[in-house]
């Protein structure tokens, strides 16, 4: 049965008629929309609705995007995302295509349906880990786009994602942008692996055990460093990090949702460092996962690969609208609405 979120006829920015490229405000709505189609799309085919009764289509033809592509994952066949190409009609041809994306990839979030639950979830526990990228279905996500890059140009595609799916497309984005290819990222509810500091109240409690967590990650860090073999450390000195600093996904967080609001604090605690002179510190520790770390201090693990959840730039929007519960501020679905209270900064590592 379908859910009422499913239609857009009912949840769907209906007054969207006339779609504003140049307008964030329209882009996060479309963008969202767009990766709600990749939900629906999914739930279309376990509840094997087809023809005039699937409900997937209006989400992208509403915005004049026809489906180019289902992301197919190999291990139970849901899909996981969709290759969207823009095609207006006659009527708006003539009108000016600067902000228009040609192409979006857009990947889709953990759905709690039994045809594809067990597999999702197991992906989630790949993110926690920070395995992502050993994972058949990024090999598939990351192969889509780069070939959709490689053929159209990477000003013609824009990557778009929920939860576990902008942890997809966090990913793409960063191994594309290592390469100097940076693609315009809408990145909704991306997950942050960290203990939910940003819902403790006290500001002096969570200040602290920040700066306390920023000086033992530099502090691990430089000694890793040091234990390495100096071919080792000649190839480390090149960071990756610093390479990464010119791409500037947008991120939209939820201060009421646990999996993404430590974004805002990361982003927070680094312009305080500054601040109090400790910038050193932080541009060390901002790069690197404290857990990984310690795990490799006590021979538990080889070095960790880098933190999949850490970026050193972004626009960051939060969203301060009050949510009811977990599953509003954690939904998809907030994204597309007119009348949220938003707040936006621009991050960018130095």
């Amino acid at each position: 049965m379908a859910s009422e979120r499913e239609c857009f006829e009912l949840s769907g920015p209906l007054q969207l008629t006339s779609i504003d490229w140049q307008n964030t405000q329209h882009q996060r709505s479309v963008a969202a929309c767009l990766v709600q189609g990749v939900y629906v799309v999914e739930r279309d085919r376990q509840e094997e609705r087809e023809g005039s009764q699937a409900l997937a289509p209006p989400w992208w033809e509403f915005f004049h995007f026809k489906l180019l592509r289902k992301l197919v994952d190999d291990v139970g066949f849901s899909i996981f995302g969709a290759i969207y190409e823009f095609k207006p009609p006659p009527s708006l041809c003539n009108s000016p295509l600067e902000g228009i994306p040609r192409f979006v990839i857009a990947f889709r979030g953990t759905l709690t349906k039994n045809d594809s639950v067990s597999r999702d979830l197991e992906l989630d526990v790949e993110v926690v880990r920070n395995g992502l990228h050993r994972t058949s279905r990024f090999e598939i996500a990351m192969q889509a786009v780069r070939n959709m890059v490689a053929a159209v140009g990477d000003s013609n595609v824009w990557l778009a994602g929920h939860s576990l799916g902008s942890a997809m497309a966090m990913l793409a984005g960063k191994t594309m942008a290592s390469n100097g290819i940076f693609l315009k990222s809408f990145l909704f509810n991306p997950p942050f692996v960290s203990a939910p500091i940003e819902r403790i109240k006290d500001k002096r409690v969570k200040h602290g055990l920040r700066i306390a967590g920023s000086v033992i990650t530099a502090g691990l860090t430089l000694a890793m460093k040091a234990k390495q073999q100096p071919q080792q450390r000649s190839h480390s000195e090149e960071n990756p990090f610093t390479t990464l600093s010119a791409w500037f996904p947008s991120l939209f967080v939820n201060p009421a949702d646990d999996i993404c609001s430590e974004y805002i604090g990361y982003f927070e605690h680094r312009k305080k460092m500054e601040d109090i002179g400790a910038g050193a510190i932080e541009r060390l520790a901002t790069q690197n996962s404290l857990g990984g770390l310690l795990m490799h201090a006590m021979g538990k693990q080889p070095a960790p690969d880098p933190p999949l959840h850490l970026i050193p730039s972004a626009n960051l929007t939060v969203n301060l609208t009050r949510s009811r519960d977990l599953k509003e501020a954690h939904g998809i679905h907030q994204w597309w609405r007119d009348d949220l209270q938003l707040q936006s900064e621009v991050h960018k590592y130095r």
